[in-house]
């Protein structure tokens, strides 16, 4: 019994430590741009994103994908 309940409190404080270290805000973890007041402002105003070093998506080589993929026979099954 105080086996079981050392291990559950350990456990406990494992992952209480690890969640906080790991949602902690500022924790230096980027998924990409930041972004501040100005860039929301500008999404407002211009309706889109851009953020620097990003080429901007060609809409007719997308098109193109899209076509072919709903060309596609889904009825036919890959022998592996």
């Amino acid at each position: 019994m105080a086996w079981s309940l050392f291990w559950i409190v350990l456990g406990t404080l494992a992952l209480a430590g690890w969640s906080r270290r790991r949602f902690r805000p500022g924790s230096g973890r980027s998924d990409g741009p930041a972004l501040d007041d100005d860039a929301i402002r500008r999404i407002v105003e211009e309706g889109v994103i851009r953020a620097d070093g990003e080429e901007p998506l060609d809409l007719e080589e997308i098109e193109e994908e899209e076509r072919r993929f709903w060309e596609e026979d889904w009825e036919e099954t890959e022998e592996w």
